[in-house]
């Protein structure tokens, strides 16, 4: 049998990290290449608790078919908490429950984006989505990061020069992979320049709870009132990613035309786990749980960078997020980034390559990204100490 490939998946390959992950499996490599959150993160007891009294108090609703749109008491508190703790109003927007942050990406491009039109990402950007972009066969066009975010004037020669532009995917707070947060007069501008082009934003803000540092900066949907950002939200850093839970806040007229394609996709979000969100956000004192992660991400965050700055060589630059999961590193000019990652893992330890966040993947690349969050405090300071070997024989001052 002769297999013929839609057009849509011919060209996609599997998710690099993907393919890295599955080296983890040996136990003896550490693994600096999930973005997983820390396991000591999970509120385990308190979902133990919720799933037991659901499934002996409302079973059939737990396991029955429901709305598209999602469980009505979870939407009641999702709304609730995007304007009292994110400070999004939600009077001119509607809400949808969807399965993993992702699938929001997913169903904006369905929504919006026919083959050939221009997508606009940060570069670097997350895998997951950019791949999703890229199954719609857009046109895929990075744009160059800066410390503060997105560099303004070549974003807007984007939107002028190229074809059919629809969106703007960004990850404002600790973005994946730099750790690079996006600064309020940038937020501001984008909003500005993405309003005068007619292109919308796709707000992805799933690390922003994880602040370690610094001043919370307002979201883009918070001040928007032309109805230009999608905001999507996900508990799968604030509660669990097992569980495929996030939300889409956006206009009215958005937020149906994504009902429809969700409902050509999965029907709903799985019920027992929206039902788990809504009582964990409604009986749980989830600020407290907020407190408590951020402390565990502040210490392994600060963990690897005082190994970083004590065990690399001072020609490799990183970042030094106030947030999230990821460290981005750089090496120095002339460095081969595929072949020090290569090394690295035969010396047991798992990177991903800078490349993989690219929307040209084959643009040259000197980085590659750390995450802090999944390996043990023991793991990072190994792990990073073979880096740190690995940088001074390679790239010495």
């Amino acid at each position: 049998m002769v297999y013929q490939f839609s057009d849509r998946m011919a060209t996609l390959q599997p998710s690099l990290i993907r393919e890295i992950l599955k080296s983890t499996s040996d136990p003896s490599v550490i693994s600096f290449a999930a973005g997983n959150p820390a396991p000591d993160a999970f509120p385990v007891a308190d979902v133990q608790r919720i799933a037991a009294e659901i499934l002996a108090e409302q079973p059939i609703m737990a396991l029955q078919y429901s709305v598209t749109e999602g469980y009505m008491p979870l939407r009641d508190a999702c709304k609730k908490l995007l304007e009292t703790h994110y400070g999004i109003p939600m009077r001119d927007n509607e809400l949808i429950i969807i399965s993993g942050a992702q699938q929001g990406a997913d169903l904006t491009a369905k929504a919006l984006v026919n083959e050939g039109d221009t997508v606009l990402c940060e570069d670097p950007s997350f895998i997951g989505c950019l791949n999703c972009f890229r199954s719609y066969n857009c046109n895929l066009v990075g744009v160059e990061m800066e410390p503060d975010g997105v560099n303004l004037e070549k974003f807007e020669q984007a939107m002028r020069e190229q074809p059919n532009v629809k969106l703007f995917y960004m990850i404002p707070n600790f973005q994946n992979p730099s750790g690079i947060t996006t600064s309020l007069e940038k937020r501001k501008a984008v909003l500005r320049l993405a309003e005068k082009y007619n292109v919308l934003i796709l707000e992805d803000n799933p690390y922003g709870d994880l602040r370690c540092s610094g001043e919370p900066v307002p979201s883009i949907k918070s001040f928007d009132e032309s109805g230009a950002v999608i905001y999507v939200g996900s508990f799968s850093k604030l509660l669990a990613p097992g569980i495929r839970v996030g939300f889409v806040a956006a206009p009215k007229p958005l937020i149906a035309k994504m009902t429809v394609g969700k409902q050509c996709s999965d029907v709903h979000t799985n019920m027992l786990a929206q039902m788990i969100c809504e009582r964990w956000l409604t009986t749980c004192d989830v600020e407290a749980h907020i407190h408590k992660i951020q402390e565990i991400y502040k210490r392994k965050c600060s963990l690897m960078l005082d190994c970083i700055k004590k065990e690399f060589s001072p020609a490799v630059s990183y970042t030094v997020p106030e947030g999230g999961l990821f460290v981005w590193c750089t090496l120095p000019e002339g460095a081969d980034m595929m072949a020090f990652c290569n090394r690295a893992v035969e010396k047991k330890v798992a990177i991903v390559p800078g490349s993989a966040f690219l929307a040209d993947q084959t643009a040259p690349c000197r980085a590659f990204r750390l995450n802090f969050s999944t390996p043990t405090d023991q793991a990072i300071v190994k792990g990073i100490e073979i880096l740190g070997q690995l940088t001074r024989e390679w790239y010495p001052a």
